[in-house]
């Protein structure tokens, strides 16, 4: 199929989180035209039901592709992949990369062989997690928490509102204060959203800690399948697209400018 050089990569995601996949992706392709898409109307996805996700985000992602015309499109979002991944390469017609938890990575390089995922209730209770750490982590104590809380300080910080440091504590301890947590050594932040908040993170850990997420992993996957395709001589301006617009988007333009997002719309 014959690709425009100006046919963007749109990026998808519940609110901001998703723009700590686009990061990565745009230092790989830094003249590809983007679409950013956060579906604020529905913010937020992990207290959601798996069969309202399953339902909203393909007829969402369909319509964006309607309207915008990319030539991929990339799921930045953990809740939305591990629930309604399939659903979506079902109904559109051009390749879709789903964002999923890091646990292979960590069960890699953890030396005391005990790892947490740090996600949303949704992620965390998903059987995709179950098949990846029995796969990946088979030898591991795997530890698994969600933290809605976590998610709302990552787009407040993104507004430029001043943090409170005991979300990030109270999210690691749903890790630490497990058995086995004394020994963890490894954390993966199975949102999006998390790797925007991880300097908190760190400063709120225990014990030291490192953090993976799969923002390069997924940078190198839209490299790979765009590797062929032509793309614009110089970057244009990125495009912000929510399905509400309030004041709360309009806090976010200064840290959207600074992802090369400086036109917003409404779907």
């Amino acid at each position: 199929m014959k690709v425009a050089p100006d046919a963007p990569i749109l990026f998808f995601d519940s609110g901001v989180g998703g723009l700590s996949i686009l990061a990565p992706a745009r230092a790989a392709l830094p003249t590809a035209p983007i679409v950013y898409a956060a579906d604020s109307a529905g913010f937020p996805y992990g207290t959601k039901s798996e069969a309202e996700i399953a339902a909203r985000v393909p007829a969402l992602l369909g319509r964006l592709v309607e309207r915008y015309r990319p030539r991929l499109a990339v799921i930045a979002c953990n809740t939305a992949s591990t629930i309604a991944l399939q659903h979506v390469r079902a109904a559109l017609d051009i390749p879709v990369v789903g964002t999923v938890p890091a646990i292979k990575p960590a069960a890699l390089l953890s030396k005391n062989r005990v790892f947490g995922v740090l996600g949303t209730d949704a992620t965390v209770r998903q059987p995709y997690v179950d098949r990846l750490a029995a796969e990946h982590g088979a030898d591991c104590t795997v530890l698994r928490h969600g933290s809605a809380a976590l998610v709302q300080l990552a787009e407040a910080k993104l507004r430029g509102e001043t943090l409170d440091p005991t979300v990030a504590r109270n999210a690691l301890a749903g890790l630490f204060d497990q058995p086995g947590g004394d020994r963890m050594d490894m954390v993966v932040l199975a949102c999006t959203h998390f790797p925007l908040v991880e300097a908190e993170l760190t400063e709120a850990a225990r014990q030291p800690i490192r953090f993976v997420h799969g923002g390069d992993g997924i940078a190198r996957r839209i490299a790979y399948l765009t590797r062929d395709q032509p793309w614009p001589a110089v970057p244009g301006p990125g495009i912000a697209i929510f399905t509400r617009l309030d004041e709360g988007v309009e806090a976010l333009r200064p840290a959207l400018a600074g992802y090369g997002l400086t036109r917003l719309e409404t779907l």
